[in-house]
């Protein structure tokens, strides 16, 4: 007899991708419940020296419009 998790991962696979990527995206998060503010703090360092890379002009960068065209092909 199967496992109750075989059975949802069954019905899981049916979905369309982008169905399964917004489950998978909230199990994930439902995993942290606690906050790290050691790792927050590492996040927010990270995303201080992208920017500064952006602001200096040493990051080759592309338009929202762009990502979003790329990422949607990706998923089709």
């Amino acid at each position: 007899m199967p496992s109750k998790i075989e059975k949802i991962e069954r019905e899981v696979f049916r979905l369309p991708s982008h169905e399964r990527a917004l489950l998978a995206e909230h199990l994930i998060s439902s995993l942290d419940d606690e906050e790290d503010p050691e790792a927050e703090m590492l996040w927010i360092e990270e995303a201080e020296h992208r920017y500064k890379k952006y602001k200096e002009g040493k990051v080759k960068t592309k338009s929202a419009e762009m990502v979003f065209k790329e990422a949607r092909s990706k998923l089709k």
